[in-house]
């Protein structure tokens, strides 16, 4: 799957990944419901960098058609409000 940060670029990550990816975005979730906005901020942090650290990073060049769009690093709470489904920012 290929997933893109906004403002940064496009990772491709194995499926097995999806279940840690999943619980920082129910934490996520939780956080934002809450107004949580440390938690917001520490938990948003840990999903974009556990797509760095677990995802291969794609070059600049490649333009591949994004599975799945989270938001920058620096995204507001308010922001993120508006790319959330109901499941949350990663589908399942």
């Amino acid at each position: 799957m290929i997933v893109r940060i906004m403002g940064e670029g496009q990772w491709k990550l194995a499926d097995s990944h999806f279940t840690e990816l999943n619980k920082l975005d129910d934490e996520l979730l939780g956080e934002m419901e809450s107004g949580d906005e440390a938690g917001f901020r520490r938990t948003l942090g840990a999903l974009l960098e556990a797509v760095r650290r677990l995802g291969e990073p794609l070059p600049d060049e490649a333009l591949e058609p994004s599975e799945l769009i989270l938001p920058a690093p620096d995204a507001t709470l308010d922001e993120v409000r508006e790319m959330l489904s109901d499941d949350g920012l990663i589908p399942g």
